[in-house]
């Protein structure tokens, strides 16, 4: 997928546990490692100023696009 999540580098940056961000957000551990794994599909702008606030950054701290690898021709 083209658009990246990098709840983990801000993580990291902050030396913040995942259960601690899961819980200061409202949202469970496991909902937090899809965006955190790149599974989902969608953020909530709830979600997405949520995380903002707890982290201390801008959504451009978190998401990230990168462009897909060309097709290949058969």
């Amino acid at each position: 997928m083209p658009i990246v999540i990098d709840v983990d580098v801000m993580l990291a940056r902050r030396k913040m546990a995942v259960g601690t961000l899961a819980e200061r957000i409202g949202i469970t551990p496991a909902n937090l490692a899809v965006l955190k794994n790149g599974r989902a599909k969608a953020v909530r702008f709830t979600t997405l100023d949520a995380l903002c606030e707890v982290l201390d950054c801008q959504p451009g701290d978190i998401l990230r696009w990168e462009p897909s690898p060309p097709a290949q021709e058969v």
